[in-house]
Protein backbone atom coordinates (compact mmCIF):
# COMPACT_ATOMS: atom_id res chain seq x y z
CA UNK A 1 0.00 0.00 0.00
CA UNK A 2 1.73 3.40 -0.91
CA UNK A 3 0.00 6.76 1.03
CA UNK A 4 -0.07 10.10 0.52
CA UNK A 5 -0.55 11.93 4.31
CA UNK A 6 -1.03 16.03 4.64
CA UNK A 7 -2.36 17.66 7.45
CA UNK A 8 -3.25 21.80 8.51
CA UNK A 9 -3.41 23.36 12.06
CA UNK A 10 -7.24 24.85 11.73
CA UNK A 11 -8.47 28.20 14.00
CA UNK A 12 -11.95 26.88 13.91
CA UNK A 13 -14.02 23.99 15.46
CA UNK A 14 -14.45 20.95 13.99
CA UNK A 15 -18.04 21.09 13.83
CA UNK A 16 -17.09 24.52 11.56
CA UNK A 17 -14.84 22.70 9.44
CA UNK A 18 -16.85 19.85 8.95
CA UNK A 19 -19.48 22.19 7.90
CA UNK A 20 -17.26 23.77 4.91
CA UNK A 21 -15.91 20.73 4.29
CA UNK A 22 -19.77 18.61 4.19
CA UNK A 23 -20.87 21.62 1.51
CA UNK A 24 -19.87 19.88 -1.75
CA UNK A 25 -22.40 22.64 -3.76
CA UNK A 26 -19.90 25.72 -2.44
CA UNK A 27 -16.75 23.97 -3.43
CA UNK A 28 -16.46 25.95 -6.43
CA UNK A 29 -16.23 28.70 -4.13
CA UNK A 30 -13.22 27.82 -2.47
CA UNK A 31 -11.88 24.46 -3.51
CA UNK A 32 -9.18 24.38 -6.00
CA UNK A 33 -8.77 20.80 -5.90
CA UNK A 34 -12.02 19.02 -5.84
CA UNK A 35 -15.49 18.93 -7.27
CA UNK A 36 -18.46 16.66 -5.27
CA UNK A 37 -21.45 16.11 -6.42
CA UNK A 38 -23.56 14.41 -4.49
CA UNK A 39 -24.58 13.51 -0.50
CA UNK A 40 -21.90 12.60 2.30
CA UNK A 41 -24.04 9.98 2.96
CA UNK A 42 -22.22 6.06 3.72
CA UNK A 43 -23.00 4.02 0.27
CA UNK A 44 -23.87 6.98 -1.40
CA UNK A 45 -21.64 7.45 -4.47
CA UNK A 46 -21.17 10.53 -5.49
CA UNK A 47 -19.77 12.26 -8.84
CA UNK A 48 -16.10 13.53 -7.88
CA UNK A 49 -13.58 15.78 -10.06
CA UNK A 50 -10.24 16.11 -8.71
CA UNK A 51 -8.19 18.50 -10.48
CA UNK A 52 -4.09 18.50 -9.21
CA UNK A 53 -1.96 21.94 -9.80
CA UNK A 54 -0.40 20.54 -12.60
CA UNK A 55 -1.94 17.18 -13.98
CA UNK A 56 -4.86 15.97 -15.47
CA UNK A 57 -8.10 16.04 -14.36
CA UNK A 58 -9.77 12.89 -13.35
CA UNK A 59 -13.68 12.21 -12.52
CA UNK A 60 -14.79 8.91 -10.47
CA UNK A 61 -17.37 7.81 -8.47
CA UNK A 62 -16.21 6.53 -5.35
CA UNK A 63 -18.33 4.59 -2.66
CA UNK A 64 -18.50 6.86 0.53
CA UNK A 65 -17.55 4.10 3.66
CA UNK A 66 -17.15 6.42 6.82
CA UNK A 67 -19.37 9.29 7.75
CA UNK A 68 -19.03 10.80 11.56
CA UNK A 69 -20.05 13.94 11.92
CA UNK A 70 -17.51 16.42 12.73
CA UNK A 71 -14.77 13.69 12.46
CA UNK A 72 -14.35 11.58 9.51
CA UNK A 73 -15.46 11.44 5.68
CA UNK A 74 -14.17 8.55 3.66
CA UNK A 75 -15.02 7.33 0.21
CA UNK A 76 -13.22 4.04 -1.76
CA UNK A 77 -12.92 4.82 -5.41
CA UNK A 78 -11.60 2.53 -8.28
CA UNK A 79 -10.05 3.05 -11.39
CA UNK A 80 -11.96 1.13 -14.14
CA UNK A 81 -11.86 -1.81 -11.48
CA UNK A 82 -11.57 -3.09 -8.30
CA UNK A 83 -7.58 -4.12 -7.74
CA UNK A 84 -6.24 -1.92 -10.29
CA UNK A 85 -6.27 1.10 -8.80
CA UNK A 86 -7.38 1.55 -5.92
CA UNK A 87 -7.86 4.73 -3.62
CA UNK A 88 -9.50 4.92 -0.12
CA UNK A 89 -9.38 9.08 0.43
CA UNK A 90 -10.13 10.38 4.13
CA UNK A 91 -10.48 13.47 5.68
CA UNK A 92 -10.34 13.25 9.81
CA UNK A 93 -10.86 16.33 12.26
CA UNK A 94 -8.89 16.09 15.00
CA UNK A 95 -9.32 19.02 17.88
CA UNK A 96 -7.01 20.60 19.62
CA UNK A 97 -7.27 22.99 22.50
CA UNK A 98 -10.73 21.39 23.82
CA UNK A 99 -12.32 22.09 20.48
CA UNK A 100 -11.27 25.40 19.35
CA UNK A 101 -9.46 24.26 16.69
CA UNK A 102 -8.85 21.39 14.41
CA UNK A 103 -6.26 19.56 12.85
CA UNK A 104 -7.31 18.40 9.52
CA UNK A 105 -5.81 15.44 8.17
CA UNK A 106 -6.31 14.60 4.18
CA UNK A 107 -4.53 11.28 2.84
CA UNK A 108 -5.05 8.65 0.91
CA UNK A 109 -4.42 5.40 0.77
CA UNK A 110 -3.58 3.72 -2.99
CA UNK A 111 -3.40 -0.06 -3.80
CA UNK A 112 -3.77 -2.49 -6.55
CA UNK A 113 -1.65 -3.49 -9.62
CA UNK A 114 -0.81 0.00 -10.82
CA UNK A 115 -1.02 1.81 -7.68
CA UNK A 116 3.22 1.69 -7.61
CA UNK A 117 3.63 3.41 -11.35
CA UNK A 118 0.71 5.52 -11.05
CA UNK A 119 1.94 7.28 -8.29
CA UNK A 120 5.26 7.56 -9.27
CA UNK A 121 4.14 9.46 -12.03
CA UNK A 122 1.39 11.66 -10.29
CA UNK A 123 2.42 11.43 -6.39
CA UNK A 124 4.30 14.93 -5.96
CA UNK A 125 0.97 16.96 -7.88
CA UNK A 126 -1.35 15.11 -5.95
CA UNK A 127 0.46 16.09 -2.91
CA UNK A 128 0.14 19.29 -3.73
CA UNK A 129 -3.42 19.55 -4.82
CA UNK A 130 -4.29 17.67 -1.23
CA UNK A 131 -2.47 21.37 0.15
CA UNK A 132 -3.98 23.62 -2.07
CA UNK A 133 -7.45 22.48 -0.77
CA UNK A 134 -6.18 22.09 2.44
CA UNK A 135 -4.87 25.85 2.76
CA UNK A 136 -8.42 27.12 0.97
CA UNK A 137 -10.25 25.17 3.72
CA UNK A 138 -8.31 26.67 6.13
CA UNK A 139 -8.87 30.06 5.37
CA UNK A 140 -12.59 29.41 4.67
CA UNK A 141 -13.24 27.66 7.80
CA UNK A 142 -11.38 30.74 9.40
CA UNK A 143 -13.43 33.03 7.65
CA UNK A 144 -17.19 34.32 7.82
CA UNK A 145 -17.98 33.43 5.24
CA UNK A 146 -21.68 32.06 4.13
CA UNK A 147 -21.71 28.09 5.32
CA UNK A 148 -24.94 26.17 5.26
CA UNK A 149 -27.11 29.62 5.16
CA UNK A 150 -25.48 30.69 8.38
CA UNK A 151 -21.49 32.76 8.70
CA UNK A 152 -19.57 31.67 11.20
CA UNK A 153 -20.63 34.39 13.39
CA UNK A 154 -24.18 33.77 13.37
CA UNK A 155 -23.61 30.08 13.26
CA UNK A 156 -22.26 30.54 17.00
CA UNK A 157 -24.77 32.65 18.30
Amino acid sequence: MKEILTSIEIAAAPERVWDVLTDFEAYDEWNPFLRVVGRPNVGSRPRVRLTPPNGRSMAFRPEVTVVEPNRELRWLGHLYVSGLFDGEHRFVLEPLDGGARTRFVHAETFGGALAGPLLWMARDDTRAGFEAMNDALKRRAESDAVVGGATAATAAE
